[in-house]
């Protein structure tokens, strides 16, 4: 750990090789196609040129006969000065009469006629040529032949190996260096996010993955990577506090339970005196279920595991049952619940159905609602509504309680945090903690206003 990868070792270096080899067999067969489509159509345009003059010499020959052949054929190497023209005329055994070959050529023709041949020819630097020629025989007593030398064929054959190799040559050049340039702008962005990771690992969870700006694929890496550890480091801050918070809120009615019982088992008390000693028991003890029952859905909601269990849900129909729920508790403690059932839908879509898990999103609204009904004082009021826009509701809890602070708002979502810190009224702070876990849970949020007096909790919960 702590040392990059070896440039010319890295992935992205032997895929530009690969890449390069099959850029190459591409080039080569690019390269050797030309060459073949090249000295074909010049081969051609040569046995095009020979079959012309050979069907010219026959016909002087039918016309004229030999005589008139042989002057034929020295015109037309007088006018063929550079020699590429190749002629020859010789008798039955072979011997020269006419032309500018010295000799019959000693190799074997083709099905069609068709020989190639070498010739000696001082002025090429290796002193010999290549000529191609067509032979005809004229009656068993002459034999013509009508050729031209390849050396044009050659040069352009030459030229176009010549033209691969550096082509070749090029391409490689350019490839390592582009692969080279590649490799290294890819693996600082690597080392980057790998130097973050054993950061991190090393213990420092504020450490986040650079963003390069360019809003490329490794971009959109970092930012997910980043997002990632966000949540890593609060769920880790998160099982920290509740760590602390359980050890702080906890011990107490632990040490209360064990206290009461110690105390039930030395004095002897009546029935009466036991069975008040087991209701305080039984009471404490529902708080400390209570309390992690608190925790284990708010750990649920953040793991995003309820999702497998989401489907359609009527708001409408939530709202009506947590209110009805209710409505006994706020009587008994002389408040009003008013619910503002939705009528219609004045955005035009469909209803107030949500895919999200009603379980869930009940006991948010219940911990508001208990919340609410908590810090109520007797004859106020207590509101739950729901509200519609045309991307998200609004699920509000409104009580005309003492309120909370505009510094603290932000606090009180958090586990195990009250704004006493006596702690002397009944609740675990874990009420609001789990509303936003649950609203982050169906990607929305928890929205807490003033109600002038009074608080009002708002979730909000996008369209979908």
């Amino acid at each position: 750990m702590g040392h990059g990868r070896p440039l010319l070792k890295s992935r992205t270096f032997r895929i530009i090789l690969v890449y390069l080899f099959v850029l190459s067999l591409a080039l080569g067969g690019l390269v050797g196609f030309i060459y073949w489509s090249t000295t074909a159509a010049v081969s051609r345009q040569i046995e095009t040129t020979i079959d012309a003059e050979l069907t010219g010499l026959a016909e002087q020959f039918r016309q004229r006969g030999i005589l008139g052949l042989s002057q034929a054929i020295e015109r037309r190497t007088a006018q063929n000065p550079d020699g590429r023209a190749l002629y020859l005329l010789t008798d039955a055994e072979l011997r020269p009469l006419a032309g500018n070959l010295n000799q019959w050529p000693d190799g074997e023709p083709d099905e069609d006629g068709w020989v190639t041949f070498r010739m000696e020819n001082p002025s090429t630097p290796r002193g010999f040529d290549f000529g191609r020629a067509r032979t005809f025989d004229l009656g068993g007593r002459f034999h013509l032949l009508v050729g031209h030398d390849v050396r044009e064929e050659t040069f352009v054959a030459g030229l176009i190996r010549g033209t691969l190799v550096w082509a070749l040559l090029i391409v490689v050049a350019i490839t390592i260096l582009s692969g080279l340039f590649l490799s290294r702008m890819l693996l600082s962005r690597i080392e980057a996010i790998n130097k973050t990771s054993q950061e991190i690992i090393a213990g420092d969870l504020s450490r986040r993955v650079p963003d390069g700006g360019s809003r490329d694929e490794f971009d959109a890496l970092a930012r997910n990577l980043n997002v990632m550890l966000d949540q890593i480091e609060r769920l880790i801050g998160g099982m920290k506090q509740v760590s602390d918070n359980i050890a702080h809120d906890l011990r107490s009615p632990l040490a209360r339970l064990r206290s009461r019982l110690e105390v039930a088992l030395i004095e002897a008390r009546d029935t009466e005196s036991y069975r008040e000693i087991i209701r305080e028991t039984i009471e404490e003890t529902d708080h400390i279920l209570a309390t992690f029952t608190a925790l284990l859905s708010i750990a649920e909601a953040e793991a995003g595991a309820p999702k497998e269990r989401f489907q359609p849900l009527d708001l409408a129909e939530l709202i009506a049952d947590v209110a009805d729920l209710y409505a006994p508790l706020a009587e008994e403690a002389g408040l009003h619940l008013v619910r503002r059932d939705p009528i219609g839908d004045e955005t035009g879509a469909p209803g107030y159905r949500l895919h999200g898990d009603r379980d869930l999103l009940f006991q948010a609204l219940a911990n508001l609602l208990d919340n609410a009904i908590k810090h109520s004082k007797s004859g106020g009021r207590v509101t739950l509504s729901l509200e519609a826009s045309s991307d998200a509701f609004d699920l509000t809890v409104a009580d005309q309680g003492p309120g909370i602070p505009a510094e603290e708002r932000e606090k009180v979502l958090e586990r195990f945090y009250r704004l006493e810190a006596s702690r002397t009224t009944k609740g675990s702070g874990l009420g609001l903690a789990l509303a936003a876990a649950v609203a982050r849970l169906h990607d929305g949020r928890i929205r807490l206003d003033d109600n002038g007096p009074g608080l009002k909790a708002t979730i909000v919960l996008p369209r979908r």
